[in-house]
């Protein structure tokens, strides 16, 4: 009869933060700057109807880029970049977000049609499922994109910065997950 290990040493029973997982909150923090929220916008307010939301219906591409800027402007600050830094993550996250926006609609017409599904006299399984497949090839979609635009930020970025980063990531992170 075998027995479970639950001893401190035991790999399954302790968590082991390794510099590449400090690395990765860093670079989810960046993601999050570079993408203007984009990320946890997915997920809740951002993508909302109000106008003070980066993927405004209201929201011209012009005020998009111009808000995108903005939040690079805050984000240089934080990890001291150059202006030449500056000027490529500006480009890197407006392009991101260019990309991105379309993605808003789509997911405004999934909710709306998962609404009708429930609602319908008839659960149509195929219907569901097919709805499903369709975000999940969307959410594929945007983490391509958006990791895409990670990895070119952590390009212009130096080391030094982003380690800086990370550990901005890794304070940020403490304010949200207790354990």
């Amino acid at each position: 009869m075998e027995t479970l290990d639950t001893s401190p040493q035991s790999s399954g029973s302790r968590c082991h933060h390794s510099g590449g997982a400090r690395f990765g909150r860093g670079a989810l923090f960046l993601l999050i700057a570079l993408a203007a929220g984009f990320v946890g916008g997915y997920a809740s307010k951002s993508l909302a109807h109000n106008s003070g939301s980066l993927m405004s219906e209201t929201m011209d591409p012009a005020q998009m880029d111009e808000r995108v800027e903005r939040m690079v402007k805050h984000f240089a600050v934080e990890v001291d970049a150059t202006p030449e830094q500056k000027e490529k993550l500006t480009a890197i996250a407006q392009g991101a977000v260019r990309d991105l926006a379309p993605m808003r609609g789509k997911v405004k017409s999934a909710r709306q049609q998962a609404i009708e599904l429930m609602g319908a006299e008839k659960v149509d399984r195929a219907a569901i499922e097919s709805l499903r497949a369709e975000q999940i090839a969307l959410m594929d979609a945007t983490t391509k994109r958006l990791t895409q635009a990670l990895a070119d930020a952590a390009d212009v970025l130096t080391v030094e910065q982003r380690k800086k980063l990370a550990e901005r990531a890794q304070r940020f992170g403490h304010r949200f997950h207790h354990s």
